[in-house]
């Protein structure tokens, strides 16, 4: 397929020419989603009540997997794992709070700070969520109080110099630029870029407007008078647009890290975008982030990237429990085929939308179900370019080049799950083993359960072939003991080792 696009182009560029940009520094734009479910894309899931036409045509344009997974069911520790090639538990479990530190070391390279070596400019355009110094600019004296769930540590808009830089985000850590507003759902509800708030707090969250979806989740803290979170997702999508159209006429490859708001809490999808889906105000949602990414590919083909860029396109893990009503209300499943939502150590919590689309190295239109994980990005990245990694670095990362370009077997036969500490899965080829009492941390309505034919029992923990029993309904955990006791091992080893390659 190389070959043909070559000859193709022949007459646009040298060979030689292209053969520099999209073999060895081709631009890169990694494009995350925020709870995403694998059944939400719609080439993922035929029954799919929610249209998206332009990640159904980047999927025609590349390879599309089927078996991918985030390191997390939650997303800050999926995130720090994409970034460093390294699964998050071996650190930490849980997510970034509103003003905690950040989980990235100075010491540990991330993958922008790799592609730097190599000539690359470097962007991180939308969440980061994974923490910054806010010791650098909190004023003496200024403590916070606990909020009503004990769970965000609460500041007024004063205890900070909103003036000052701030390190430890992006910045520090390998992106030359960045645009955002950190989380969301977080305070403080501002537009950060580069090292510092660009939009001063200075009022508390006063502010519940009628979410479309679901609960609104808000936490309390300082925001920017006139914070309008409907505007946020389009105005991160407007900064990402014009930060490739300044690349232009520009002599260096580049790194576009673009993770998305949504479609996490709270669900607003503005309103050219309400009612464009059949399930509910999530769909809409879906439908605009679609759109969002639509509107960032065509920037890169208006732009002349398209022919020598890398794309990405996945999600942080599966969608949030609201995804239980949508299957009653309006028949659609966020999981496809998949147990579990976000939070759980079943399929649908981890299991995640998976697509790279390289022009003259990717086989348009070509599926795989090899067994991949989101930290494998780092090896493979590296690779592309020629970065040999150090003995530590990208530890859990594997190379799959190959297995983008040639639709060939993973090297990777297992992955250790984790969401929540003390709750492990163990991968290993088809086979599955849970080592908890159940895979769920998400609550799972009753009804559910009995519509879909799953029931508890007294086993200690769920094991389950995959290639035959994808919907994970038969545990064949008592009827296995030799599995059982064969994948606990392996579990138990890669737990102990600081690395799964």
């Amino acid at each position: 397929m190389k070959r043909t696009i070559l000859l193709v182009t022949a007459l646009l560029l040298p060979i030689d020419a292209l053969r520099a940009a999209d073999a060895t520094r081709p631009n890169i734009v990694i494009l995350y989603a925020d709870d995403m479910g694998y059944g939400d894309l719609g080439a993922n899931n035929p029954d799919s009540k929610i249209p998206t036409p332009n990640l159904d045509r980047l999927a025609a344009q590349g390879m599309r997997f089927t078996d991918a997974h985030s390191s997390s069911g939650v997303c800050t520790p999926s995130r720090y794992a994409l970034l460093t090639g390294r699964f998050h538990w071996r650190k930490f479990h849980g997510i970034v709070n509103a003003f905690d530190a950040p989980v990235i070391d100075a010491t540990e390279l991330t993958m922008p700070e790799m592609l730097k070596q190599h000539g690359y400019c470097t962007a991180c355009v939308g969440k980061w969520h994974l923490g910054w110094n806010w010791s650098d600019i909190q004023k003496p004296g200024a403590k916070p109080k606990s909020d009503e769930k004990n769970r965000t540590r609460v500041f007024a808009p004063d205890a900070f110099d909103w003036s000052r830089p701030i390190s430890g985000g992006p910045l520090s850590h390998g992106f030359d630029y960045y645009f955002g507003d950190d989380v969301p759902n977080f305070p403080p509800y501002a537009w950060f870029e580069n090292d510092r708030v660009i939009s001063t707090p200075t009022e508390p969250l006063n502010i519940t407007p009628q979410t479309r979806e679901g609960a609104w989740e808000a936490r309390p803290g300082p925001m920017t008078p006139g914070w309008n979170f409907y505007d946020v997702g389009p105005r991160i999508t407007d900064k990402a647009v014009e930060w490739i159209g300044k690349q232009r006429g520009q002599d260096v490859p580049f790194l576009l890290y673009s993770p998305f708001n949504s479609p996490h809490a709270p669900i607003v999808p503005t309103e050219a975008f309400t009612g464009k889906s059949q399930a509910g105000g999530f769909g809409d949602f879906m439908t605009q982030t679609d759109a969002e990414v639509g509107r960032i590919l065509r920037a890169l083909d208006e732009n002349g990237f398209g022919d020598n860029t890398l794309v990405i396109f996945t999600a942080d893990n599966g969608a949030e429990h609201y995804a239980y009503d949508r299957i009653r209300n309006f028949q659609h499943r966020s999981s496809g085929p998949l147990r579990g939502l976000k939070r759980d150590l079943y399929e649908g919590g981890h299991r995640v939308p998976f697509i790279v689309k390289w022009p003259g190295a990717v086989q348009p239109g070509s599926i795989s179900d090899a067994l991949i994980s989101q930290v494998d990005l780092f090896a493979t990245l590296a690779a592309i370019v020629g970065h040999t990694l150090p003995a530590g670095i990208a530890e859990d990362s594997y190379d799959l080049s190959n297995v983008w370009k040639q639709n060939s077997a993973s090297p990777r036969r297992s992955i250790v799950h984790n969401t929540m500490a003390g709750a492990f899965a163990m991968r290993h080829d088809d086979w599955l083993l849970i080592a908890h009492k159940t895979g769920a941390h998400t609550k799972v309505p009753a009804w559910f359960d009995s519509e879909h034919g799953y029931v508890e029992d007294e086993h200690p923990g769920e094991l389950y072939n995959l290639r035959t029993d994808l919907a994970q309904k038969r545990n064949l955990y008592a009827t296995e003991p030799a599995r059982v006791k064969e994948l606990t091992s392996l579990l138990n080893s890669f737990r102990a080792k600081g690395h799964v390659r």
